[in-house]
């Protein structure tokens, strides 16, 4: 499948088939592609734990889950939680950036070398970045685009996703998540019986009201022709609500039991 598609064909998936497992395989392309994803000073901040809803204990379960995302979790087979892990930087001090140099992905040209680094990124840059009250919110910046190239990995292997929030002191106790692990969503997953459409793509805000040239006010001028060639490749998809929507809701609330 094309990327445009797999992200054209994204949508929060709400309602999974509760009684078909996703195979392991799966699951491991989705953990591939979350830890290819780009991250500064290749620090690998994001950590992951899946979890097989079927193999918690009840109590366990009923704890882990929030009024706003009961249901999703009850139906998706597989959960994968997603933490970042505050020790890296510290930890590392300084030699994933000379890692990077000796494999060639930062050049002298650039200026970088091991002096560079010990002189200036480690005592300037990463040192008190590790330190700083502002640090994870910029390692979640990275993780979040890490743990996307999963989500679409999961779209591109014919399952559907939702992030979720999940209960932070439950899962730490029960999962025995470090003290430095930031937790970040749930990964709800499973095979969707909802339409692949699932009602359409869901409403944005106009773009040029979220993206500027230049200076903030000056829209980025949108190019229909591009649009239109989004469209053909499948990213721009119909928007939400399809006529038939409601009535597919209403038939997968009867088929699961849930209120209509």
């Amino acid at each position: 499948m094309e990327f445009a598609e797999v992200v054209g064909i994204r949508r929060s998936i709400r309602f999974f088939d509760p009684d078909r497992a996703v195979e392991r395989e799966k699951i491991q392309k989705i953990l591939e592609a979350m830890r290819l994803g780009s991250c500064a000073m290749n620090a690998h901040w994001l950590r992951a734990i899946v979890v097989y809803r079927d193999d918690l204990a009840p109590e366990t379960f009923e704890a882990l889950k929030l009024p706003v995302a009961g249901v999703v979790m009850e139906l998706a087979p597989v959960h994968i939680y997603c933490y970042g892990d505050l020790s890296v930087i510290q930890n590392d001090h300084g030699k994933q950036p000379k890692l990077l140099i000796d494999m060639g992905a930062l050049a002298p040209s650039h200026g970088w070398t091991h002096r560079f680094v010990d002189e200036f990124v480690w005592p300037m840059l990463l040192d008190p970045m590790s330190k700083s009250p502002q640090y994870p919110i910029a390692m979640a910046f990275d993780n979040g685009g890490c743990a996307t190239q999963g989500l679409l990995m999961a779209y591109e292997e014919g399952l559907g996703a939702c992030w979720t929030a999940f209960n932070i002191p439950v899962a730490k106790e029960a999962f025995g998540v470090p003290d430095h692990w930031v937790p970040h969503y749930v990964l709800n997953l499973g095979y969707p019986l909802e339409s692949r459409e699932a009602g359409g793509q869901r409403p944005r805000p106009p773009f040029e009201d979220l993206y500027f040239e230049g200076r903030v006010g000056n829209p980025f001028r949108r190019d229909e022709k591009v649009v239109e060639e989004l469209k053909r490749r499948k990213m721009i998809q119909a928007s939400a609500p399809f006529p038939n929507r409601q009535q597919e809701l209403r038939d997968l609330a009867r088929r699961l039991g849930l209120p209509e």
